[in-house]
């Protein structure tokens, strides 16, 4: 039964919905019979691509970076229509949206825990206290605090250094040694407010235990307490000081016991963090032998477009699965395919004018090209480098991997 068979059950307010998470939310949304309303800033609204402003019933126009301001315009809206729950695209406005859940009696997320979502040193706060595995870390202000943390050896070489709030591998460097510190703090520091809002932004700095292993993410929806969870999917990233993710590949290819212990440990970091109602995206580095460690949580719908080879790939809906969960509904995470999808990213070689990208059009492949021939394109150091992407299906993921790579092989990207 889905919830046009509710007559007066039938909204969801989606706290920006702008973003990689934005479209998968709205075909989900209208699969099942929901309306979709936004919260966002007039001058962000008057950026919506077409499709975003054709499928929302409403907008309530408000400041996302004045929390006291935007929850009052955000309760006052939904009381005015049939809201059923309260959703997120954007990681740094998770706490925003279990503020708003509660306000209204609706599902969501502790919202005395929400911080330790988006913020990253909360984060390993409420790990330590829930017995979650995770790098050993320090938090500094200044290069001199972090000198002297790494002169202190307790967290090894090389180390991680990250901001203690930003996304999309935004400031972030693997540094080997004492020589490239500086920078990497400075990198890392840099960030003061998040666009588009200007959402404040906390600017200190943590540094980390490098760990050794492959990289995998895992999501988990959660209902009323209990976490369901999702299909585990394998990450690629470069190598060196920028660890950019290149691709993502479902299924992880792992043996059961390895994608259990994945998941079971990424319900535990979600529901550190204090997701009741919603969804977490886990990333998470195997150990040479075979132990599970949590790099970083976040309660939302992961981007990257894993929600599309994970649907691909299983039939799973997370989208889905996440409004379910909002809306006060059990979700549904049964695989009902056994196929396989993986997906990669055209990266260019340096930052530049973008004179010209070609991505071969392939059988069992789509593509998007995300930066256009006359505009800029910054240093591959983040997820704002990314020229394009391919997508592949196969039966099985070494096929879809192959195919994916061999078109991104013989792309071109040309760069002034």
């Amino acid at each position: 039964m889905d919830f046009s068979d509710e007559p007066g059950v039938t909204g969801v307010m989606v706290i920006e919905p702008m973003g990689n998470a934005g479209p998968f939310l709205a075909r989900a949304a209208a699969r099942l019979g929901l309306r979709l309303y936004a919260a966002t800033d007039e001058r962000v609204y008057a950026g919506y691509e077409p499709w975003l402003t054709r499928c929302l019933d409403g907008v309530c126009l408000t400041d996302l970076a004045d929390t006291a301001s935007a929850l009052d315009d955000m309760e006052a809206f939904c009381r005015a229509h049939p809201i059923a729950g309260v959703a997120v695209c954007w990681e740094l406005l998770t706490p925003l949206a279990a503020l708003l859940a509660a306000r209204l009696g609706l599902p969501g997320n502790d919202p005395l825990r929400a911080r330790a979502a988006r913020n990253k040193i909360a984060m390993a706060e409420a790990f330590r206290a829930a017995g979650v595995p995770a790098p050993a870390q320090a938090v500094v202000a200044t290069s001199e605090q972090a000198h002297s943390v790494a002169a202190s050896g307790r967290l090894g070489w090389p180390l991680v250094v990250k901001p203690a709030e930003q996304g999309g591998s935004w400031g972030v460097s693997v540094v080997a040694g004492p020589d490239g510190l500086d920078a990497a703090v400075a990198a890392a520091g840099r960030f003061t407010h998040a666009e588009p809002h200007g959402l404040p932004l906390d600017a200190r700095v943590l540094l980390q235990s490098y760990v050794p292993g492959e990289e995998f993410s895992a999501d988990t929806v959660v209902h009323e307490g209990v976490p369901h969870p999702l299909p585990v999917v394998r990450k690629d990233t470069t190598a060196g000081r920028y660890r950019v993710e290149t691709g993502h590949s479902c299924p992880a290819g792992l043996d059961p016991r390895t994608v259990w212990s994945i998941q079971e440990t990424a319900a535990r970091a979600a529901l550190a963090v204090g997701v009741r109602n919603g969804i977490a995206h886990t990333e998470v580095k195997i150990l040479p032998g075979g132990e599970p460690v949590v790099i970083e949580t976040g309660a939302r719908l992961p981007g990257d477009n894993i929600c599309e080879i994970v649907e691909a790939a299983t039939g799973v809906s997370e989208a889905e699965a996440y409004l379910r969960a909002v809306t006060g509904r059990a979700p549904r995470t049964a695989p009902t395919r056994d196929a396989a999808a993986a997906l990669r990213f055209l990266l260019p070689d340096r930052a530049g004018l973008l004179q010209e990208v070609v991505i071969p059009e392939v059988p069992g492949t789509h593509s998007q090209i995300h930066i256009r021939p006359g505009q800029p394109v910054p240093e591959p150091a983040d997820s704002s480098g990314r020229v394009g992407h391919v997508v592949a299906r196969a039966a099985s993921v070494d096929e879809a991997r192959r195919l994916a790579g061999q078109v991104i092989a013989d792309s071109r990207v040309k760069v002034s």
